[in-house]
């Protein structure tokens, strides 16, 4: 019996979705040439509101890093907590660390943004390093290895940022939804295709910096200055990614689905700023995601050849468990690959959600 239109659409859509998903095999099955590299020193920038308690686990753990040369720079933004006595008495105790403090921001320029700007030009360094607060660098030898790639052609190195490990549904999802965003982001930049970078684990030269003015053609959008600055000055000749657990940092999930909900909202909201060239990529990649689950029900109802469309189904769901399991193992934080099928199913429900948010919300800010 001949296909009908709508299940030969369906079956377009699915195979749209299997050649992204060998492609991303593709990119994580490749293992790039490792070429020794004389060690950079490096500026590692962290900017804070209201992160007393984090600063005073992370900082430790950041001057307690295995690297020759290199000083921390933590942007103290306008808190009301104890941020400013810590670090003013942490910077008496180690010359290693500056604190630079932000009393009052131009009303124009998003807040973090403005941090980041002041502890850019606070650097002593060309290379400079970012994380955030209530991240953790996975070892020692982090800020070694995240800088084992930088030379005279590259300008950026892009690394990853799981999610803390912990128990129930919630934490799962944040940590499948997390990977899949890596496994996009160094994915397409292994294929020579570099549009974002995770402002937790992400490097790149003070000159590219002060050289493109900084963040001054998105000074007011909330986020961007780690994946709309990489979108705009990365490309597959100036661009590395680092792979492995000694390159990652480890980052506190949110407890409660409204504020994860918030945080990517974030996320989404900067990713309308991206090249249009990005924004085809990764919208076919999401549109088919999304009319993969939300087409097959009326495909099976329109045919009589069940088989075709549970063969589809099982074929694309194998591919993107071995991709799970494959690429996670790879970017240095192994995932639940069995919990796959059942996360992969409620994605294209939690996406359209906080997509059609993105698009209708006309302003968000950020902590403060």
């Amino acid at each position: 019996m001949p296909l009908s239109f709508f299940v030969i659409v369906w079956l377009i859509v699915i195979a749209i979705q299997i050649i992204y998903l060998v492609a991303f095999l593709y990119a994580f099955h490749q293992n790039p040439v490792e070429s020794a590299q004389a060690p950079h020193p490096v500026s590692v920038i962290v900017c804070a509101h209201d992160e007393e308690r984090n600063l005073r686990e992370l900082v430790p753990l950041l001057l307690a890093q295995d690297h020759f040369q290199f000083e921390v720079i933590v942007v103290e933004d306008r808190s009301n907590d104890g941020s400013y006595d810590y670090l003013l008495q942490a910077t008496q105790e180690d010359p290693r660390l500056k604190m630079v403090r932000v009393e009052c921001k131009p009303e124009f320029i998003n807040g973090k943004k403005f941090g980041i700007t002041l502890g850019i030009r606070a650097a002593q360094y060309e290379w400079l390093l970012f994380t955030d607060a209530d991240c953790r660098p996975n070892n020692k030898q982090w800020i070694s290895h995240m800088t084992s790639k930088c030379n005279d052609q590259t300008k950026f190195v892009l690394g990853y940022s799981p999610y803390r490990k912990q128990e129930g549904l919630l934490n799962s999802f944040i940590r499948f939804e997390s990977l899949i965003t890596g496994i996009q982001a160094i994915g397409l930049a292994l294929l020579g295709r570099p549009y974002m970078g995770l402002g937790r684990n992400l490097a790149y030269k003070k000159s590219v910096f002060m050289e493109g003015k900084g963040f001054n053609n998105y000074v007011g959008v909330v986020g961007g200055d780690d994946d709309l600055f990489v979108n705009m000055h990365a490309t597959k000749s100036n661009t590395q990614v680092c792979l492995g657990s000694d390159t990652i940092t480890i980052s506190e999930p949110k407890q409660t689905l409204a504020a994860f909900m918030e945080q990517k909202l974030r996320h989404l909201h900067a990713g309308r700023r991206y090249k249009y060239s990005d924004k085809m990529i990764l919208g076919a990649l999401m549109l088919s995601w999304l009319l993969t689950w939300f087409l097959v029900f009326p495909a099976m109802f329109f045919t009589t050849s069940l088989w075709i469309i549970m063969v589809a189904i099982l074929f694309r769901g194998a591919l993107l468990i071995w991709l799970v399991e494959h690429a996670s193992r790879r970017l240095g934080s192994q995932f639940e690959s069995w919990k796959t099928p059942f996360l992969d199913f409620i994605f294209p429900f939690y996406y359209l959600v906080t997509g059609l948010r993105a698009l209708a919300v006309k302003r968000i800010r950020w902590k403060n």
